[in-house]
């Protein structure tokens, strides 16, 4: 094979393992041919060269996903995480007693990752109680933590936004102008938004280069968690996401957030 020839298929394979891990679902064999141009016999060499090497993996309905090296090194990267966050969850639980998470993105939804109980309630069912957070997913943009993310990079899924209560921002003007005031102070906010009395604040966390790699949150009920509270809470928990961030190699927190406002509109 020449050295032209071989670039050329090293292009393909990563054009086909991008599009692999950055599509919320499985791509079928008809999408990746259809995406990518290359004829069958090409386009199935490829994606059994990229099996072999484990980087991914056939589900039993056909599609492709993530193979079990990346998905081996994202659960070591989720827990080296969990971890440096762990004491900054706690210290949000000593301060404030109230349910603290912390989130990552997944897909077009977030999934919560590691949490500290609420001190104050137990025995309640629904989101307002004592609820295990861990592994749920939440919609983006009525979930305090899905802001985070939609405010700083992640795309708004197409369609028609689900109001999970009176007071979900449905209306992509009005969801773009919150997300704006999230980027100004640094911190989200959804209340009443994602069910009925449960209110949060969350706050970016970012990686080296900067870019949002998970959120951190407070949530509890609107009868503690009062409008007078909103910008205590926020700060509380942008401090942490922000002290955590530098542990994680972010020399450049402030910056960013100054930075951000300048871009066009995230949704």
């Amino acid at each position: 094979m020449s050295a032209t020839a071989g670039t050329q298929a090293v292009d393909r394979a990563a054009g086909l393992l991008v599009e692999v891990l950055t599509s919320p679902d499985a791509v079928t064999f008809a999408q990746l041919q259809t995406s990518s141009g290359l004829a069958k016999s090409t386009l199935s060499r490829l994606l059994s060269s990229l099996q072999r090497h484990g980087l991914i993996a056939r589900t039993d309905e056909g599609g492709f996903t993530a193979g079990p090296v990346l998905a081996q090194r994202e659960s070591s990267a989720l827990e080296r995480l969990i971890a440096s966050a762990a004491p900054h969850l706690q210290e949000l639980s000593a301060v404030t007693g109230e349910t603290i998470n912390l989130a990552v993105l997944d897909g077009d939804e977030v999934t919560q990752i590691d949490q500290v109980d609420c001190r104050y309630l137990t025995g309640f069912t629904g989101f307002i109680g004592n609820v295990n957070w861990i592994g749920q997913r939440v919609p983006l943009h009525c979930s305090a933590v899905g802001k985070v993310f939609l405010a700083f990079g992640a795309p708004l899924p197409a369609g028609r936004l689900e109001r999970r209560t009176t007071r979900t921002l449905a209306n992509r003007t009005e969801l773009a102008d919150d997300l704006d005031r999230v980027r100004r102070r640094g911190w989200a906010l959804a209340d009443s938004e994602l069910e009925d009395g449960l209110v949060a604040v969350a706050a970016p966390i970012r990686g080296p280069d900067g870019r949002v790699i998970a959120a951190l949150s407070i949530s509890g009920p609107s009868t503690r968690l009062t409008a007078g509270h909103h910008e205590e809470l926020g700060m509380l928990t942008k401090t942490q996401a922000d002290r955590l961030s530098a542990e994680l190699g972010c020399t450049a927190v402030q910056s960013q957030s100054a930075a951000r406002p300048r871009r066009a509109g995230a949704a």
